[in-house]
């Protein structure tokens, strides 16, 4: 005879299915609040005419608002959380509001004078009470300028982040990290200052495009080496001891392995560091000079640009210079744009694929 015997064992959660269930605020009243929010500032910029002021009070008011209905409906752990989930939305909505406005307000009033004849035509021959005229000489300036100044920093970029990363010790890579460093914080008027006492005032050369893509890879090569050094940083080792095991050299390990899976994130810091200085006006004020013709040889003669174009129509003060600089501004965030487009593609395209 044979006797079996089966021990279930029961959770205390089966035992007792309340004694786990904790309250939980309904997402609906975080949506309410937030509304309710958005009224007071509203209401606070309607009567005092202060949008800073309201905003600020909207911010209070969440963040007050959500952390009390949480105390009262969830617990003392939950209402902390909340208070500082709330903090950080609250902080995120405030940081976004501003951006979205100005994109907003550009796009109301560039987009009139936005057209097919603007993009295409240059300011030559153009009187203060013409209503003709466009930025196509601009377009053609900022796309030289920039371009070169990429052509040049990007390479020293990725040259240096790779020695400090691969092969930088001692006090050279000290000093090169501490020099990036300060470049860093380089004002723009003194980046153009150094190349026109230099390039200009020393050697003896005429302001040109190419002048202001001089200035312009100064401001740019901080940023390249930093965003490269910190993407190669986040490689990880494993990959290049599999490579060097592999009897691999490490010049070609950096080539064929470490540089395709940063690449995504390299091409995103070159990306900012155009971003950085493609609105740049104090250098080139200095370097490149103002003109209203086509001129699409950079290393000759004065070139103009979209930044310097935006500031020549806000100071000319005429009927339809207004328009034309807030066109200007909307074409230079349009150029952004595109180009932070093609390089996510590019990033895409070039990042390592599973399998291969």
């Amino acid at each position: 005879m044979t006797i079996t015997t089966t021990d279930t064992a029961v959770s205390p959660a089966a035992a007792d299915p309340l004694k786990l269930t904790r309250r939980t605020m309904p997402d609906w009243i975080t949506w309410a609040l937030g509304a309710a929010a958005v009224g007071l500032g509203v209401l606070v910029k309607a009567v005092q005419g202060n949008w800073a002021l309201g905003a600020f009070y909207a911010g209070l008011f969440f963040i007050a608002t959500v952390t009390a209905a949480s105390w009262r409906l969830e617990d003392r752990r939950r209402a902390k959380d909340r208070f500082a989930t709330s903090i950080v939305y609250t902080a995120f909505v405030l940081a976004i509001v501003p951006l979205v406005s100005i994109l907003g307000y550009t796009i109301k009033k560039g987009f009139e004078e936005l057209s097919p004849y603007f993009l295409s035509h240059s300011m030559r021959g153009v009187g203060p009470r013409d209503d003709t005229g466009g930025i196509y000489h601009a377009i053609v300036g900022t796309l030289e300028q920039v371009g070169l100044a990429a052509l040049i920093a990007v390479p020293l970029g990725l040259l240096t982040a790779i020695y400090l990363v691969e092969y930088g010790r001692g006090r050279l890579a000290r000093s090169i990290t501490f020099f990036v460093d300060v470049m860093t914080g380089i004002p723009s008027i003194v980046a153009g200052l150094f190349v026109y006492s230099f390039w200009i005032m020393t050697l003896g050369f005429e302001a040109s495009g190419f002048a202001g893509s001089l200035a312009l890879m100064i401001l740019m090569l901080p940023t390249v080496v930093r965003a490269t050094e910190e993407m190669l940083k986040l490689v990880p080792n494993e990959l290049r001891e599999a490579s060097l095991a592999l009897g691999i050299p490490k010049w070609r390990t950096i080539l064929k392995v470490v540089l395709p899976t940063a690449m995504g994130g390299i091409i995103t810091g070159v990306m900012l560091a155009v971003a950085r200085v493609i609105g740049e006006t104090a250098p080139l004020l200095l370097l490149v000079g103002l003109t209203q013709s086509i001129n699409t040889n950079p290393f000759s003669g004065w070139q103009s640009s979209i930044p310097l174009y935006v500031f020549e129509q806000n100071h000319a003060g005429n009927q339809f210079s207004g328009d034309r600089a807030w066109a200007g501004a909307l074409t230079l965030i349009i150029i952004v744009m595109v180009l932070n487009l093609v390089a996510r593609l590019i990033a895409r395209w070039k990042a390592p694929k599973a399998g291969r």
